[in-house]
């Protein structure tokens, strides 16, 4: 199995994670992606928190599970709204992250680009058929890559498909 990579991907709309889940599900049909585990948030505009939804058609091995997306999410969205003392606790747990490049910053950075009246797509895949999911998205939102684990040659070549500078 080739390595995984993590993605996050934002969206200027509350629905736009949840139309490119469906497309991306579709190239998982079609063998062109790998998907391994992806998870929707989608934040209404004038709600107090956002939604979240694991996709659930991304079982099998390599699959996080709802315990990682549950503990990524409340990380990101639920705990700043607990208070501080919730924050040592979570200083253990979120050891467990930085592996995969989920650290402070990571962290920091997905809190300030979800805001209300967004949405975002975490995925976690591999074996990507670059173009053809380039041309499965056109005439969708455009989403901006603000996360990924990807090495920097593969990162500038994802970044170079979606036309992000």
């Amino acid at each position: 199995m080739a390595q995984a990579t993590l993605t996050v991907w934002k969206f200027k709309s509350a629905d736009g994670a949840e139309t490119a889940s469906t497309t991306l599900q579709q190239l998982s049909k079609e063998n062109l992606v790998t998907i391994h585990d992806a998870a929707t948030v989608r934040w209404e505009e004038g709600a107090k928190k956002p939604k979240t939804r694991q996709l659930t058609s991304t079982t099998g091995a390599g699959a996080l599970g709802g315990s990682f997306w549950g503990m990524l999410f409340g990380l990101l969205f639920f705990v700043p709204l607990l208070g501080a003392a919730i924050g040592a606790a979570t200083g253990a747990l979120s050891g467990a992250l930085t592996d995969v490049g989920i650290d402070d910053g990571f962290i920091n950075r997905v809190r300030d680009e979800i805001t209300p009246g967004t949405s975002a797509l975490f995925v976690m895949s591999s074996d990507g058929v670059v173009d053809k999911i380039h041309d499965a998205f056109a005439g969708q939102e455009s989403p901006e890559l603000i996360f990924t684990n990807l090495s920097t040659e593969q990162e500038a070549a994802l970044r170079e498909v979606f036309g992000e500078e």
